[in-house]
């Protein structure tokens, strides 16, 4: 049985009294439905966030009506906003480099339907996986990058990725820092995991980082990208205990299996319109 056709609408605004019955009031007076309320304060930031899923089918117009009815509410709250569509797939562009683990792990959740999506491509400074994504039924792109090229690589991949009129990129360990003009291009859309328990071990073999730490936890982080290397607002995380036995080959085996599903995990939290970015910080409505 289909899941039903439900509107996700989140906020952010300064908090005050009087929105959670502004908003819930609203959409009682159009006959809407709601299957699902998430709300959170921030007292510290004095700022108020929620997330609410309205039963499609029972508002008497479609979306776009529904935002322009709401407009005027958001900006007496002076609220950063948006509402979607649950019958609208995302488009979601991979980027791989040589590992493969976080690439594998996305088109199976992918082709199982786990992960309801839309992959138009998958982009690569590498030619090593084409074979195995275009199996798939997916065009692949390698754009090569080099010290000389960066500038002219990710202008293709921004065109590609406008081409293909993607929503999110997703860096499958993707093992090249972005030009900062991309990342400044995608604010919110572009989803890292890094192999380390940010922002501990930034930047290169942060497992043999941690080892030379001699660290008892290790761990994968998904954030978000930005500017500054491996400092973007973190969406998920995990870790697994080691000890002094354990090399740095285990680690990086033990690694590949946190950062698979923490990967996972964010992308479904992003894709469902669960998180919610406030400066460097994040609410995840899980």
């Amino acid at each position: 049985m289909p899941s039903q056709r439900f509107y996700t609408l989140t906020a952010s605004c300064p908090d005050r009294v009087g929105i959670v019955a502004r908003v819930s009031s609203f959409i009682a007076e159009l006959g809407g439905w709601i299957l699902e309320t998430n709300l959170h304060a921030d007292r510290e930031a004095n700022r108020y966030f929620m997330r609410i899923e309205v039963k499609a089918d029972s508002l008497p117009f479609l979306l776009a009506e529904f935002r322009d009815r709401f407009r005027p509410l958001a900006e007496d709250f002076e609220m950063k906003w948006k509402i979607n569509d649950s019958a609208v797939k995302k488009r979601v562009v991979l980027m791989v480099s040589k590992q493969e683990h976080c690439l594998y792990d996305l088109l199976a959740r992918w082709q199982s339907k786990e992960l309801d999506i839309e992959i138009p491509c998958v982009i690569s400074n590498h030619d090593t996986f084409r074979g195995f994504v275009e199996w798939h039924g997916i065009p692949f792109h390698h754009v090569p990058v080099t010290p000389d090229n960066k500038a002219g690589a990710y202008a293709e991949v921004k065109r590609i990725f406008d081409d293909v009129r993607g929503d999110t990129m997703v860096l499958a360990r993707y093992m090249q820092i972005l030009s900062p003009e991309l990342c400044a291009a995608y604010p919110g859309r572009i989803l890292n995991i890094h192999h380390s328990f940010l922002p501990s071990f930034v930047g290169a073999k942060p497992y043999h980082q941690a080892y030379q730490r001699g660290v008892k936890l290790i761990g994968a982080t998904c954030h978000y990208v930005t500017e500054e290397l491996d400092q973007g607002p973190i969406i998920e995380q995990d870790v697994i205990r080691v000890d002094h036995s354990d090399s740095p080959e285990d680690m990086v085996r033990y690694g590949k299996d946190i950062e698979k599903t923490v990967l996972a995990r964010g992308l479904r939290f992003h894709l469902e319109d669960r998180v919610l970015v406030h400066g460097n910080k994040t609410v995840v409505f899980r």
